[in-house]
């Protein structure tokens, strides 16, 4: 029998200002600048909405965010204040930056199938010559996006089209820039305890009611990140075999090899019983990998109503 899973959520909260659905979480701002933030078990890629949910995703990805966000508190102030619910988080309303700061630390996924095509630059940023697939960078490279509208794709930006367009205040990306680098670094760090290198990743940032610039979303989760497994790298580098990673890549890849891209007139496959199960699985086994302990399944008999129940103290 499959398990429960949540697909959507339709609270009206005492003191509810609007509702944002994203492509998995849903966000309701409420009076007093505080946001909840549910994370769904729906499944994206290539900008599509699986129709069906993957058990505890919402959960996991909850709650790797929630203890990255409290790992790294003490280099950027982030929006989180507390987790009632295994899949939701509860915190500070601001106002975010119109970019994703992606950073990568290895020539990978967007960036390899620039470099394929005989691109150097990215963002503005030269990547030197003679690197194959998966090579690491000198040192990691920041590679802009311009965060899309539903259904758009992101686009890459430069540092200087960011500033001269007014999207972000020089001073403001400078810092943005600090940030993000010290926190790539701290996850880098708190990969290798893991056995992982963290390839690439992107951080989103906002500010609060009082100007100061705050780590929103998620950071360091499979859906916004990729990471190798470090025991093997070298080896599979040097005999260029593919690495061995950990990321929602092996969905994307599924969906390929059943003829599907996102692109018009494609079709979705079928996920069947068995298929949902062991995409699960494999969320799970990222989980327990990327913590370094084991998962322990939410009550899923009814979802809503335990949200409801541990949301009791924080509502007017």
């Amino acid at each position: 029998m499959a398990t429960n899973t949540l697909m959507k959520t339709d609270f009206a909260f005492t003191g509810q200002k609007n509702k944002y659905t994203g492509k998995v979480r849903e966000v309701y701002s409420l009076a007093d600048d505080l946001l909840i933030m549910v994370a769904t078990d729906r499944l994206s890629a290539f900008d599509v909405v699986m129709p069906r949910g993957i058990p505890f995703k919402g959960q996991i990805l909850n709650q790797i965010a929630t203890h990255m966000m409290r790992a790294t508190a003490d280099l950027v102030p982030n929006w989180i204040t507390d987790t009632p619910d295994p899949n939701v988080a509860v915190g500070k309303k601001c106002t975010p930056y119109k970019i994703e700061m992606v950073i990568r630390g290895y020539l990978a996924g967007h960036a390899a199938r620039e470099y394929k095509v005989g691109k150097r630059m990215i963002c503005g940023v030269l990547m030197p010559e003679g690197m194959k697939e998966n090579d690491k960078f000198p040192n990691p490279i920041i590679t802009p996006a311009t965060k899309a509208e539903q259904g758009d794709h992101d686009e890459d930006i430069s540092e200087q089209q960011i500033i001269s367009q007014g999207i972000v205040p020089e001073d403001e990306y400078k810092q943005l820039k600090v940030y993000t680098n010290a926190l790539f670094a701290r996850g880098t760090e708190l990969a290798a305890k893991q056995g992982l290198l963290l390839v690439d990743t992107k951080y989103e940032f906002g500010k609060d009611s009082s100007g100061k610039i705050v780590l929103i979303d998620e950071i360091h989760t499979p859906d916004s990140s990729r990471y190798f497994y470090a025991d093997g790298y070298q080896e599979r580098q040097e005999q260029s075999l593919p690495q061995k990673q950990l990321s929602k890549e092996f969905v994307r890849q599924w969906l390929i090899s059943n003829g599907f891209q996102g692109l018009e007139g494609q079709n979705l496959p079928v996920m069947n019983d068995d298929y949902i199960e062991s995409v699960s699985q494999r969320y799970i086994e990222l989980y327990e990998q990327i913590m370094g302990m084991p998962f322990e399944k939410a009550d899923v008999g009814n979802i809503v109503q335990r949200m409801q129940h541990n949301l009791k103290e924080y509502l007017p």
